[in-house]
């Protein structure tokens, strides 16, 4: 069940840092990233987000959480993270695709590191192409990728 969720509630946003620090440790390792930015994060940081965050519930527990942040014409994923325990069980791509249904922007992006293989085969598997790549100041090289309705 995917459930939009209120980041500024304390105990979710917790409960959103924890699932990014699992799931982002396992690709800071993918990457080989040294100093990996989204595991930065804080709690303070996810309850000030303006970002919109939807859940994957398994029972009662959040198994993924995505987060995104929607303009009229462009609606950006910003993050998607699965516990690792819930890996290749199909439950990012329940999320893209709830995300693709429930806003009606025109176009979609998404970036993610250039090593990330599993999240560019979901992406591209939905259609989207990838636009360009660069190299961060923290060592990682990423593509940007972008499916237009």
């Amino acid at each position: 069940m995917i459930i939009k969720i209120n980041n500024k509630e304390n105990k979710i946003a917790e409960k959103i840092r924890e699932i990014f620090q699992a799931s982002y440790t396992v690709e800071a390792e993918m990457l080989k990233a040294v100093d990996f930015p989204p595991l930065k994060r804080t709690v303070s940081q996810f309850l000030s987000s303006n970002s919109k965050f939807y859940a994957y519930y398994l029972i009662k527990d959040i198994a993924a959480v995505i987060e995104i942040k929607n303009h009229e014409e462009l609606t950006h994923i910003q993050s998607l993270v699965v516990y690792p325990k819930y890996f290749r069980k199909g439950i990012g791509r329940k999320l893209v695709q709830s995300i693709l249904n429930t806003y009606k922007s025109k176009i979609f992006t998404v970036e993610t590191g250039i090593e990330n293989h599993p999240a560019i085969k979901l992406y591209k598997s939905f259609g989207f192409q990838e636009q360009e790549q660069w190299d961060t100041n923290h060592g990682v090289r990423k593509v940007r990728l972008e499916k237009r309705i």
